[in-house]
């Protein structure tokens, strides 16, 4: 098997940081230490711990290889979104699931400030109780 390690930038909400992580035959491998340092998890006799809670680690091939991680399945694991593109050297670790069910079941959208073509900034918040129609678009 041969084996690529290139360096990603690893985007996750409020941090980044850039890891090394190694491509085999289409799957993404990263080292312990950087789980550790960059996501505070860590590997022990009892599985992947982060403080007090341990998520089990089945003996496979497919999630644990020597001192690195299925970046995939880790992330599967630890219950958060995923995106990895090589070409940009990126990979974006989304907020974990559960507090993205908390939000979609109260049905509020997070409050957010953005400016209006004028420069006046809006908050949405400020609209509270109203209807509000949001447009985005994207150039790319």
């Amino acid at each position: 098997m041969v084996a690529v390690v290139n360096t990603l930038a690893l985007v996750q909400p409020g941090r980044e940081d850039s890891i090394p992580v190694v491509e085999a035959q289409g799957t993404y491998w990263v080292f312990s230490s950087d789980v550790t340092t960059t996501l505070g998890w860590e590997i022990k006799p009892e599985g992947l711990c982060k403080g007090d809670v341990c998520i089990p680690l089945p003996n496979a091939p497919d999630l644990v290889d020597g001192d690195t991680l299925n970046l995939t399945r880790l992330a599967e694991l630890i219950g958060r979104p995923l995106a990895v593109s090589i070409e940009d050297q990126a990979a974006y670790l989304g907020q974990p699931l559960e507090r993205l069910a908390a939000t979609v079941g109260q049905l509020d959208a997070p409050d957010f400030t953005l400016p209006d073509l004028d420069g006046k900034m809006h908050s949405l918040s400020d609209h509270r109780g109203s209807k509000v129609l949001l447009a985005a678009w994207a150039s790319w």
